[in-house]
């Protein structure tokens, strides 16, 4: 009997330096402003508590890998935006994000994580952008649905949708407090790593 999606994760290594990675031959790698929830979105999929979360913007400073079998793993990406730091550290953030998305041969998609309440910001364009232009798989999820009021839920996902240039139904809405639409994106993201 095949055992559930993602049931043997385990935190593997956080690491400054993209070359120093394990391999894996399937990753998927999530992005996304520093408090948008990316730590509590990872610890809801994997279900366990992983990755560790924060009250205080841009705690993540390092690369955080977690397998999810031999051959595939989950990426935490350091936050961007508004992460309190030198602006020299800011820049080594900005070079780690994009040195890993440049030459990890197994990644199979980026998840650009927006603020549901907030949508995207300038930030997140810039970054969907890169995406595009460097010919990146990648889908946005908007986090922390559940504080979006659910007579403004469609409007707000419309609304994120024009801004990133892409339809409604193509972003993810999600909760990892309420667990609302976790299950769809766990499905989704053990299909991209052949953990189905």
């Amino acid at each position: 009997m095949r055992q559930a999606p993602f049931s043997a994760a385990a935190f593997v290594v956080s690491e400054s330096d993209p070359a120093r990675l394990p391999f894996y031959a399937a990753e998927i790698a999530f992005v996304g402003r520093s408090n948008v929830g990316k730590s509590s979105l990872i610890n809801a999929l994997l279900k366990k508590d992983l990755a560790k979360t924060s009250g205080t913007p841009g705690r993540t400073r390092t690369i955080n890998l977690f397998s999810v079998s031999p051959a595939a793993a989950l990426v935490d990406l350091p936050g961007y935006g508004f992460a309190k730091g030198p602006a020299e550290q800011r820049a080594a953030w900005s070079g780690m994000i994009e040195s890993y998305l440049r030459r990890r041969p197994g990644l199979r998609r980026v998840f650009v994580l927006i603020d549901a309440k907030v949508g995207p910001t300038a930030l997140d364009r810039s970054m969907a952008e890169w995406l595009g232009a460097a010919r990146l798989p990648w889908s946005a999820v908007a986090t922390k649905a559940d504080q979006v009021k659910p007579s403004q839920s469609a409007a707000r996902r419309r609304d994120a949708a024009h801004a990133l240039r892409l339809r409604p139904d193509e972003i993810a809405w999600v909760s990892a407090a309420e667990r609302l639409g976790i299950d769809a994106l766990r499905a989704e993201a053990a299909k991209l790593l052949g953990e189905a």
